[in-house]
């Protein structure tokens, strides 16, 4: 039996929203989740509903009780939007409801034991037995996608579609040229190149004496693939997935498996020039999606070693201090300080010194400023740094790309390979979304020296300089803007569907579908012998079609085809052999 709202009315809702709450998991989702069953059956039915409640299975029952609130961000049907009140009253009213009143996707009861987003009831004494193979107590299989990942469907794709457009118009507009590398890459080639965050590697099972890992990142293999061709100079672009096992936070755009948008310059150039073209072309990405105010903050590594050394940090400790400042985007300085001293044995007195530089962000004032203090004064390498930044500002002046540049000594990129300049951008959209917590940076890189001769044989070094797109967090925000400004994209890029108003007609409707993919038009038509003709224009009005090509028996013996136009519905006669040339007239008009 089902209950609440009928699972056509969610389907239907399910269709537009990629939750119940609109783009992003709130306690909407686990209130629906609560009061609906999914069937079970194998049928095509609900294909939305399905989709979602799959996707909910990702999700550990603590992850789903830390979803922000529901805050009506999307239309909502009346009996659904009651549904979701009623239900949310229920849960504040009982905050201590038994866990097994607490349904999953495939609504088979959790224990407090549930972890890592096996939902299903199992006994305290099962370690990984059928939970990891997806089975529930009863031993059917849960289908579902595993934690850290997700599906896409049609409309979803259709936003990526464009954010991916975008970027790739930016990468060919500097004159990028494209590589692929394989998924994975020999286990001593990623690890050593990470720091703290190796640990995040997934490592494959040896098959046939290689020790393999999934790549982490595309910038080491970029360099491997630099090292091994002997090349000495490129433009290239990337963009593929990439993989850790890290603790997802997909409320923020946090996975497991996602993909990274990487455009790096190899070579041996003059100071900056490469660096200032890197930040030029994150201010064009991010102003052409249109996503808001948005800030690029730059620092240096060879200033943080400056820092580090004038603050009397032992050397050998440079690059774990590092990576504990690069965390004070997400954290406090006070607990920042606190790992520095308890678990990296740092000197409190030590730590308080930097504390007084690294929380410190400006213009190129403060690089002066900072450049005549008494301290660093004294520093070769972070005068180097204040040099090549200074130099960076004026560049990215000339390119028209300084107006959102700020130089943030609290920026440290905690990747081990970076040897000069570092930098991230930042969506001022990004931070705006309340409990569920920033989305946090949408792209970062930096100078990267010394990694290509790393792998070379006789320590070749390239120089290089890049950056990576985080292709997932800048469509959670797109997603977002697109919704809330009511932008419906086209899952489908068909341009003209052609309808039979009479039966018998699936060879005429063939030979029409034939010349237009002939001509490279891109058209379909139903799959029924004999539709009709109301519920393929409706197909056509549903999906956006902008075209539809009509004919009859009457247009077939008088060899023309009409041509409606579905938006203002209007209808041109013409002649069959001009159906080609006036198509592409009118989509041009479009």
């Amino acid at each position: 039996m089902e209950k609440g709202p009928p699972l056509e009315l969610v389907d239907t809702h399910l269709s537009e929203y990629s939750y119940i709450g609109g783009h992003r998991p709130t306690q909407a989702d686990r209130a629906v989740l609560n009061a609906v069953c999914v069937p079970c059956d194998r049928s095509n039915t609900f294909p939305n509903l399905r989709r979602w409640a799959a996707h909910m299975e990702s999700f550990t029952r603590s992850e789903m009780q830390a979803f922000p609130p529901h805050t009506e961000s999307c239309k909502m049907d009346n009996q659904l939007s009651d549904l979701v009140n009623k239900e949310l009253k229920v849960d504040v009213a009982a905050p201590n409801k038994s866990p097994e009143n607490d349904k999953a996707g495939n609504h088979s009861k959790r224990t407090e034991n549930d972890k890592d987003g096996n939902h299903s009831k199992g006994s305290q004494n099962e370690k990984g037995g059928s939970q990891s193979k997806g089975k529930g107590k009863s031993g059917k299989f849960v289908l579902k996608t595993p934690k850290g990942t997700r599906d896409y469907g049609p409309m979803e794709m259709a936003y990526r579609r464009e954010v991916f457009n975008v970027i790739y118009s930016v990468f060919h507009m500097h004159g990028a040229v494209q590589i692929e590398t394989p998924v994975f890459e020999l286990k001593d080639v990623l690890t050593g190149k990470y720091g703290e965050d190796s640990k995040l590697i997934y490592d494959l099972e040896d098959q046939g004496g290689e020790i393999l890992s999934l790549r982490y990142d595309l910038t080491v293999p970029f360099a491997r693939y630099v090292a091994m061709n002997k090349i000495d100079n490129i433009k290239r672009y990337h963009v593929a997935r990439v993989y850790r096992r890290d603790s997802p936070a997909m409320t923020r755009g946090r996975y497991r498996e996602f993909y990274q948008c990487d455009f790096d310059i190899a070579g041996q150039f003059d100071a900056m020039i490469p660096d200032a073209e890197c930040v030029q072309l994150v201010h064009q990405v991010l102003s052409k999606l249109g996503l808001g105010e948005f800030t690029i903050k730059i620092n240096h590594r060879k200033i943080l070693d400056g820092v580090f050394g004038s603050c009397g940090v032992p050397s050998e400790k440079f690059r774990p201090i590092c990576s504990a400042v690069d965390k004070l985007d997400k954290s406090p300085w006070e607990e920042v300080r606190k790992e520095m001293v308890d678990e990296k044995g740092l000197d409190e007195e030590v730590a308080d010194k930097i504390g007084n530089y690294v929380k410190l962000s400006g213009r190129e004032e403060l690089l002066e400023t900072l450049a005549n203090d008494e301290l660093l004064k004294s520093s070769p390498s972070a005068q180097a740094g204040f040099a090549d930044l200074k130099l960076l500002f004026q560049y990215c002046k000339s390119l028209g790309c300084a107006e959102h540049l700020v130089f943030d000594m609290g920026l440290a990129r905690g990747l081990d390979y970076y040897t000069g300049v570092i930098y991230e951008a930042v969506l001022t959209a990004g931070q705006n979304f309340g409990e569920e917590g920033p989305v946090g940076s949408v792209a970062g890189g930096g100078r990267y020296d010394g990694l290509v001769g790393m792998f070379d044989p006789k320590k070749k070094t390239v120089p290089c300089v890049g950056l990576s797109f985080g292709i997932e967090r800048l469509f959670t925000i797109y997603e977002q803007k697109m919704r809330a400004e009511s932008n419906k994209v086209r899952a489908t890029q068909t341009e003209v569907f052609v309808v039979t108003a009479c039966k018998g007609m699936v060879h005429e409707r063939l030979k029409l579908l034939g010349l237009l993919h002939e001509a490279g038009i891109k058209a379909e038509g139903s799959y029924k012998n004999n539709p009709k003709i109301l519920n393929q224009l409706q197909y056509a009005e549903d999906n956006k079609i902008p075209l539809v090509a009509l004919i009859g028996e009457s247009e077939v013996e008088a060899g023309v085809v009409k041509i409606r136009d579905t938006v203002t519905r209007e209808e041109t006669t013409i002649k069959r052999e001009e159906l080609v040339e006036t198509v592409r007239q009118k989509l041009g008009g479009l």
